[in-house]
Protein backbone atom coordinates (compact mmCIF):
# COMPACT_ATOMS: atom_id res chain seq x y z
CA UNK A 1 0.00 0.00 0.00
CA UNK A 2 1.41 3.30 -0.74
CA UNK A 3 1.33 6.92 0.66
CA UNK A 4 -1.63 8.40 -1.63
CA UNK A 5 -3.85 5.04 -0.55
CA UNK A 6 -3.68 5.43 3.01
CA UNK A 7 -4.43 9.06 3.07
CA UNK A 8 -7.82 9.32 4.48
CA UNK A 9 -10.37 10.71 1.86
CA UNK A 10 -12.00 13.27 3.66
CA UNK A 11 -14.37 14.55 0.50
CA UNK A 12 -16.03 10.53 0.67
CA UNK A 13 -17.12 10.83 4.27
CA UNK A 14 -18.05 14.26 3.71
CA UNK A 15 -20.22 12.41 1.05
CA UNK A 16 -21.34 9.64 3.15
CA UNK A 17 -22.75 11.74 6.19
CA UNK A 18 -24.62 14.07 3.22
CA UNK A 19 -26.25 10.68 2.22
CA UNK A 20 -27.00 9.31 5.53
CA UNK A 21 -28.74 12.36 6.70
CA UNK A 22 -30.84 12.59 3.08
CA UNK A 23 -31.89 8.92 3.68
CA UNK A 24 -33.38 9.73 7.07
CA UNK A 25 -34.49 13.47 5.75
CA UNK A 26 -36.86 11.11 3.14
CA UNK A 27 -37.58 8.75 5.55
CA UNK A 28 -38.63 11.11 8.12
CA UNK A 29 -41.05 12.96 5.29
CA UNK A 30 -43.26 9.43 5.00
CA UNK A 31 -43.85 8.84 8.77
CA UNK A 32 -47.09 9.39 10.13
CA UNK A 33 -46.87 11.59 13.25
CA UNK A 34 -49.96 11.21 14.14
CA UNK A 35 -49.26 7.85 15.06
CA UNK A 36 -46.66 8.53 16.73
CA UNK A 37 -48.25 11.25 18.63
CA UNK A 38 -51.01 8.34 19.68
CA UNK A 39 -48.37 6.81 21.82
CA UNK A 40 -47.91 9.00 24.35
CA UNK A 41 -51.15 8.65 26.71
CA UNK A 42 -49.56 4.88 26.78
CA UNK A 43 -46.32 5.89 27.67
CA UNK A 44 -47.76 8.18 30.41
CA UNK A 45 -50.22 5.44 31.85
CA UNK A 46 -48.06 2.41 32.15
CA UNK A 47 -47.11 1.74 35.31
CA UNK A 48 -43.99 -0.12 34.12
CA UNK A 49 -42.07 0.12 31.04
CA UNK A 50 -40.34 -2.63 29.76
CA UNK A 51 -37.69 -2.27 26.31
CA UNK A 52 -37.03 -4.77 23.66
CA UNK A 53 -34.66 -5.25 21.26
CA UNK A 54 -32.45 -7.83 19.53
CA UNK A 55 -28.66 -7.30 17.99
CA UNK A 56 -27.58 -3.26 16.85
CA UNK A 57 -31.78 -2.62 17.28
CA UNK A 58 -30.92 -3.56 20.79
CA UNK A 59 -28.54 -0.69 21.49
CA UNK A 60 -30.78 1.67 20.65
CA UNK A 61 -33.33 0.21 22.95
CA UNK A 62 -30.84 0.48 25.73
CA UNK A 63 -30.14 4.15 24.37
CA UNK A 64 -34.11 4.64 24.71
CA UNK A 65 -34.39 3.20 28.34
CA UNK A 66 -32.10 5.32 29.73
CA UNK A 67 -33.62 8.54 27.77
CA UNK A 68 -36.88 7.27 29.80
CA UNK A 69 -35.24 6.27 32.89
CA UNK A 70 -33.87 10.10 33.02
CA UNK A 71 -37.61 11.44 32.57
CA UNK A 72 -38.55 9.45 35.81
CA UNK A 73 -40.09 6.28 33.94
CA UNK A 74 -39.60 3.44 36.03
CA UNK A 75 -37.81 1.32 33.04
CA UNK A 76 -36.65 -2.55 32.26
CA UNK A 77 -34.45 -3.68 28.87
CA UNK A 78 -36.04 -7.27 29.04
CA UNK A 79 -33.44 -10.20 29.29
CA UNK A 80 -31.42 -7.88 32.00
CA UNK A 81 -31.34 -9.96 35.24
CA UNK A 82 -32.88 -7.64 37.33
CA UNK A 83 -36.03 -7.09 35.09
CA UNK A 84 -39.37 -8.35 36.66
CA UNK A 85 -42.57 -10.00 35.09
CA UNK A 86 -44.54 -7.80 33.05
CA UNK A 87 -48.17 -7.33 34.12
CA UNK A 88 -51.46 -5.94 33.55
CA UNK A 89 -50.70 -2.20 33.23
CA UNK A 90 -47.76 -2.25 31.85
CA UNK A 91 -46.22 -1.72 28.44
CA UNK A 92 -43.84 -3.46 26.32
CA UNK A 93 -41.89 -1.34 23.73
CA UNK A 94 -40.55 -3.38 21.18
CA UNK A 95 -37.92 -2.68 18.44
CA UNK A 96 -37.39 -5.26 15.10
CA UNK A 97 -37.19 -4.26 11.62
CA UNK A 98 -38.70 -7.35 10.34
CA UNK A 99 -40.88 -8.08 13.29
CA UNK A 100 -40.04 -11.58 12.76
CA UNK A 101 -36.97 -11.59 15.53
CA UNK A 102 -38.14 -14.86 17.42
CA UNK A 103 -37.37 -13.68 20.57
CA UNK A 104 -38.96 -10.21 20.18
CA UNK A 105 -42.29 -11.51 19.03
CA UNK A 106 -42.64 -14.30 21.99
CA UNK A 107 -41.75 -11.21 24.61
CA UNK A 108 -44.87 -9.22 22.95
CA UNK A 109 -46.66 -12.66 23.27
CA UNK A 110 -46.14 -13.26 26.84
CA UNK A 111 -47.41 -9.21 27.11
CA UNK A 112 -50.16 -10.22 25.70
CA UNK A 113 -50.90 -12.28 27.61
CA UNK A 114 -50.27 -10.69 30.77
CA UNK A 115 -52.35 -7.76 29.37
CA UNK A 116 -49.60 -5.40 29.25
CA UNK A 117 -50.08 -2.53 26.59
CA UNK A 118 -47.79 -3.24 23.32
CA UNK A 119 -45.84 -0.53 21.36
CA UNK A 120 -43.81 -2.14 18.41
CA UNK A 121 -41.50 0.23 15.88
CA UNK A 122 -40.88 -2.12 12.80
CA UNK A 123 -40.86 -1.78 8.91
CA UNK A 124 -43.31 -4.07 8.42
CA UNK A 125 -46.67 -2.87 9.72
CA UNK A 126 -47.89 -6.81 8.91
CA UNK A 127 -45.62 -8.78 10.44
CA UNK A 128 -46.33 -10.79 13.70
CA UNK A 129 -44.80 -8.17 15.97
CA UNK A 130 -47.09 -5.72 14.77
CA UNK A 131 -49.73 -7.96 14.54
CA UNK A 132 -49.87 -8.36 18.41
CA UNK A 133 -49.30 -4.66 19.22
CA UNK A 134 -51.53 -2.06 20.41
CA UNK A 135 -49.41 0.48 18.61
CA UNK A 136 -47.24 0.23 15.28
CA UNK A 137 -45.08 3.07 14.70
CA UNK A 138 -43.67 1.42 10.84
CA UNK A 139 -40.20 3.04 9.83
CA UNK A 140 -39.84 2.91 5.94
CA UNK A 141 -36.52 1.51 6.64
CA UNK A 142 -34.76 -1.18 4.64
CA UNK A 143 -34.56 -4.37 6.99
CA UNK A 144 -31.33 -5.94 7.73
CA UNK A 145 -32.55 -8.92 5.16
CA UNK A 146 -32.64 -6.27 2.39
CA UNK A 147 -29.18 -6.25 0.79
CA UNK A 148 -30.64 -3.87 -2.36
CA UNK A 149 -30.32 -0.17 -2.80
CA UNK A 150 -33.58 0.68 -3.45
CA UNK A 151 -34.58 1.93 -0.41
CA UNK A 152 -31.16 2.35 1.36
CA UNK A 153 -27.56 2.43 0.33
CA UNK A 154 -26.42 1.74 3.98
CA UNK A 155 -26.04 -2.05 5.19
CA UNK A 156 -28.16 -3.93 6.66
CA UNK A 157 -30.68 -2.38 8.73
CA UNK A 158 -28.46 0.53 9.56
CA UNK A 159 -31.38 3.32 8.25
CA UNK A 160 -34.20 1.00 10.67
CA UNK A 161 -31.71 1.35 13.75
CA UNK A 162 -30.54 5.10 13.29
CA UNK A 163 -33.97 6.18 12.43
CA UNK A 164 -35.39 4.61 16.03
CA UNK A 165 -33.02 6.43 18.02
CA UNK A 166 -33.69 10.14 16.06
CA UNK A 167 -37.44 8.89 15.98
CA UNK A 168 -36.89 7.89 19.40
CA UNK A 169 -34.89 11.14 20.73
CA UNK A 170 -37.37 13.41 19.22
CA UNK A 171 -39.93 11.66 21.30
CA UNK A 172 -38.04 11.97 24.72
CA UNK A 173 -37.46 15.64 23.46
CA UNK A 174 -41.20 16.31 23.50
CA UNK A 175 -42.07 14.38 26.80
CA UNK A 176 -39.12 16.65 28.57
CA UNK A 177 -40.44 20.01 27.68
CA UNK A 178 -44.15 18.78 28.30
CA UNK A 179 -43.11 18.08 31.83
CA UNK A 180 -41.56 20.57 32.36
CA UNK A 181 -38.43 19.24 34.32
CA UNK A 182 -35.08 21.31 34.01
CA UNK A 183 -32.04 19.42 32.92
CA UNK A 184 -30.29 19.36 36.67
CA UNK A 185 -33.35 17.24 37.81
CA UNK A 186 -32.81 14.80 35.09
CA UNK A 187 -28.93 14.85 35.94
CA UNK A 188 -29.91 13.73 39.26
CA UNK A 189 -31.22 10.46 37.77
CA UNK A 190 -27.84 10.31 35.43
CA UNK A 191 -25.56 7.52 36.57
CA UNK A 192 -23.07 8.28 38.84
CA UNK A 193 -20.87 5.20 39.25
CA UNK A 194 -19.21 5.20 36.26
Amino acid sequence: MNNTETLIDTNSIHQAIEMILDEHKQLFKSLSFERISAIVPTLNDAKNIFLIGAGRTGFMIKAAAMRLMHLGYTVYVVGETTTPAIGKGDLLIAASGSGTTSTIVKAAETAHKNEASIICFTTNSKSPLAELANHTITIPAAGKQELKEAVSAQYAGSLFEQSFLLLFDALIQYLWKKDGSTAGELWKRHANME
